[in-house]
């Protein structure tokens, strides 16, 4: 999973990615782009660990990139953003961030802290990106049907549909709207629209409001988050086992990464199954809905081509058993066939032949 952070100048978006991947200030002074991989933090797997005591342990992972900050204060600014658009669809959800903070030193975009202003206007102006796209595939497909051709009947099709995610675009109305099956969603697939993507809205507040529900909630975000980055990016510099005190100092349970990543996964609809043996144990992302044949091609395209069982077993009964031998014992291991849908947590075996 690749998350992108994005807002307007001056919101904390890049002090938020440094304290999400541990970043400094001196690596993220670089033009452009910033990409940073972030272990996902499972305390399953620390178990597991501590019972099998592998030679490895493999956390899983999400990408996160930190694009340039928006703008439409400057011709510049607007650009700059823009040149990250292609980065942006290759990305499964966003992480938008807006300012709710006071800081006189810190100069506020447009002169106003309005968070919800901000977010307005980052959401039309992902929604004009989009429409551009759509603009342009109409003009070519309007022209090309002119032309008798072998896809004709196929680009008439697509127009139409393009013309009502037009018309959705142009009335701020959910793409979703424009889409009426499974053959829209296989035609739409390709140009990665920006407004279909999930949104997950981090509303940057004081240190004082840092454990007070979000101020504000925006209508089209998958979750709201309100949190401090400024103070999170402090928290993520110290050692880890000093973390947890002054997060209880500022009344919350949970760092900004831990949040983040739960954000992020429900946001995408991902789950993790686990995998234990005396060289690895592993935690595995999957979309929630996988079967077992997915779960084992996630692992190796072998696996899942020579399938036979899946050996498992729900984490919470396996914790409660002590170990797999207890798990056996108490009949809370299952032989599980092709179409068994993975659940969260299931630490699976997988049998197969080739």
């Amino acid at each position: 999973m690749r998350v992108a952070f994005i807002g307007p100048l001056m919101s904390g978006k890049s002090t938020l990615f440094r304290a999400v991947t541990g970043q400094t200030v001196a690596a993220h002074h670089v033009q452009g782009e910033q990409l940073a991989v972030v272990r996902v933090p499972d305390a399953r797997l620390d178990w597991l660990d501590e019972i099998y005591k592998p030679k490895k342990k493999t956390e899983a992972t999400i990408e996160c990139l930190d694009v340039p900050g928006f703008s439409h204060e400057t011709a510049a600014s607007q650009a700059e953003f823009r040149k990250s658009l292609s980065s942006l669809r290759q990305c499964d959800a966003l992480v938008a961030v807006v300012r709710a903070f006071d800081n006189p030193s810190v100069p506020a975009y447009r002169n106003r802290v309005d968070g919800q202003a901000d977010l307005a206007e980052l959401a039309s102006e992902l929604a004009f990106c989009d429409l551009d796209q759509v603009v342009t595939r109409i003009d070519r497909l309007e022209k090309s049907l002119k032309k008798p051709t072998k896809t004709h009947e196929h680009e008439k099709r697509e127009l139409e549909l393009m013309k009502r995610c037009q018309a959705a675009l142009e009335a701020e109305q959910p793409l979703a709207t424009a889409i009426h099956g499974d053959d829209d969603r296989k035609m739409l697939t390709s140009f990665a629209f920006l407004t279909e993507l999930p949104i997950i809205v981090v509303i940057n507040v004081n240190e004082s409001e840092a454990a007070k529900p979000a101020p504000f909630e925006y209508l089209h975000a998958t979750q709201t988050i309100a949190l401090c980055a400024e103070t999170e990016e402090q928290i993520a510099q110290l050692e880890p086992a000093d973390r947890a005190v002054f997060l209880a100092d500022l009344g919350v349970s949970e760092s900004a990464r831990d949040r983040l990543v739960r954000a992020c996964y429900d946001a995408v609809g991902l789950l993790s199954f686990l995998t234990t043996g005396e060289d690895e144990v592993r935690a595995w992302s999957i979309k929630r809905g996988a079967d077992a044949v997915e779960a084992a091609g996630k692992i190796h395209t072998d696996i899942a081509r020579g399938f036979i069982r899946a050996e498992t077993v729900a984490y919470d009964d396996l914790r409660a058993a002590g170990d797999m031998k207890g798990a056996k014992a108490a009949g809370k291991v299952r032989l599980e066939g092709k179409t068994y849908i993975v659940k969260d947590g299931d630490v699976i075996n997988f049998r197969f032949n080739i």
